[in-house]
């Protein structure tokens, strides 16, 4: 049986208050969400981009993970910059992003 989890989906260079509506608008229609992916899968954001961010990157992190959740799926984000990961820990948020890693 294939692999079935969809290759992971690139966050923006720059995710920002500024860009975070857009850019969120975007990566639900790259994770195919709503409703275009079979339940069960864990979608994947990468986040090796992404260079310039504040605090509303976690924002637009965790409202892709709860749209994820809500239509049956589990959502990862990998290799988040080292300072957005240390304010993700800062909120709290790090298992919510990534189980594995916290």
């Amino acid at each position: 049986m294939a692999d079935s989890t969809p290759a992971a989906v690139p966050l923006p260079a720059v995710l920002t208050q500024h860009e975070a509506r857009s850019a969120l608008a975007q990566l639900l229609q790259a994770l195919a969400l709503p409703g275009r992916q079979p339940a069960g899968q864990t979608l994947v954001l990468d986040g090796q981009a992404l260079q310039r961010f504040d605090s509303t990157a976690l924002a637009v992190l965790l409202e892709c993970r709860r749209e994820a959740l809500q239509r049956g799926h589990s959502l990862r984000v990998q290799a988040l910059p080292e300072g957005l990961w240390k304010l993700a820990g800062l909120y709290g948020v790090q298992g919510l992003l990534d189980p594995h890693h916290a």
